[in-house]
């Protein structure tokens, strides 16, 4: 099946239609099109359209599945059928790739799919939580507020990943500046203090004769170290991408000094908020085990769920399951175990996910308060050593009488 861009004149309300259509050729997307009452005007094939960055362009963010989805809640609560509710949603995606998206979504569902299958077919775009959500949804015949939160729940990991990720950005930003000054300060003033003492016929002293070298070094291999950094770059994002190397990386989340109750309170914080979403949705226990243990989006916690899960299978209370389980901080069963006592136990999955949020937010604060000194010091420490590199050369010929 290939995808088409067409514009064709709608013969009930003679308006100008622009979309997109799956079909096996030009004239079978024609015939498609005229099934709908619309008359071609153009078709195109979408690669053809393609530009250079379409692969940027057309990535479909959180944005745009939250506004899809709560716009398809919407319709589907105000009583539109399904595929009228889809090709409306379709016709207001501004994205083009969910757009492209949207239509197949379309005609597997006027094919007989279920809208859960028909989603199913693009796991790119949309998660095993999004499935679980909306199959549960057409089960219970609730799917306006299954996907009502979906877009809480895509709205509620959008919101702390953006905390997270400003809290790291700071100091990574700091850090580059720095290395930014020492750079410039290497590649234009040190060369110069070499230059005075080589006309003078004087030996450096020796923490500047250390810049020298290290000026000397980015001067002449700038581009081995630009290449060098390049390459470093290109093979650690790749062995991330395996599964050692994935692992390796949730590992130092987990237990890099500072941030490691950051990353733990967030993972506690996804797997309690898509814990609760699932079961007040009516997924089965053990699914939303499985789904929550993917959505944390760290392999080590991941597994630690699962173990769970398989003691849950065999009879075990989930809260006992969890308990001992490394990297489950001890809130989440205890939470758990009360739910358990009472039978609310998305209730208490609620609370504690709105508990560590909350916690985020204050851990966030703190690391901002304490990483703010930690960094001036550094800053201190690297213009100390800049100023000791070029002032006492100076002063060391003063003294000598080298400078008159």
């Amino acid at each position: 099946m290939l995808t088409f861009a067409y514009t064709a004149r709608d013969t009930a309300s003679n308006k100008i239609v622009k979309s997109t259509v799956q079909a096996e050729n030009e004239r079978s997307a024609a015939k498609l099109l005229m099934g709908r009452n619309l008359m071609p005007l153009e078709i195109i094939p979408e690669a053809s359209k393609k530009g250079f960055l379409d692969g940027f362009k057309n990535r479909v963010g959180t944005k745009d599945r939250v506004i899809f989805t709560r716009q398809l809640s919407t319709l589907i609560n105000a009583g539109l059928p399904l595929s009228q509710s889809l090709h409306t949603v379709q016709e207001q995606t501004p994205n083009k790739r969910l757009k492209a998206v949207t239509q197949e979504i379309i005609g597997s569902v006027e094919g007989g799919s279920t809208l859960a299958d028909a989603f199913g077919k693009h796991p790119d775009v949309f998660n095993d939580l999004f499935l679980a959500l909306v199959a549960a949804g057409e089960v219970s015949g609730t799917l306006d507020k299954a996907l009502e939160r979906i877009a809480n729940q895509q709205e509620k990991d959008a919101e702390i990943a953006s905390k997270v990720k400003g809290a790291l950005v700071y100091p990574i930003i700091v850090l580059v500046v720095i290395l930014g000054v020492v750079i410039f300060m290497l590649t234009t003033v040190v060369p110069q203090i070499e230059n005075l003492y080589e006309n003078l016929h004087k030996s450096l002293p020796f923490i500047t004769a250390i810049m020298v070298v290290a000026a000397n070094i980015i001067t002449n291999f700038w581009w081995l170290l630009l290449g060098g950094a390049v390459a470093g770059v290109y093979f650690l994002k790749r062995y991330i991408k395996t599964t050692n190397g994935q692992r390796a990386l949730d590992n130092f989340k987990l237990n890099v000094p500072m941030f490691s109750g950051l990353f733990r309170k967030l993972y506690m914080a996804r797997f309690a908020r898509t814990g609760e979403t699932l079961l007040i949705s009516g997924v089965p226990m053990l699914e939303m085990m499985r789904i929550s243990s993917r959505a944390v989006g760290n392999v080590i916690v991941r597994d630690s769920i699962l173990r769970a899960s398989e003691k849950v299978k065999s009879g075990k209370a989930l809260s006992l399951s969890l308990k001992n389980e490394d990297y489950i901080l001890p809130l989440v069963p205890q939470m758990i175990g009360i739910g358990e006592q009472s039978g609310n136990i998305d209730g208490m999955l609620a609370k504690a996910a709105t508990f560590y949020e909350n916690e985020l937010d204050n851990t966030i604060r703190s690391i901002s308060s304490a990483i703010e000194p930690i960094l001036m010091v550094v800053l201190a420490v690297v213009a100390g050593g800049m100023v000791a590199a070029i002032l006492l050369p100076i002063y060391g010929l003063i003294g000598a009488g080298g400078i008159k």
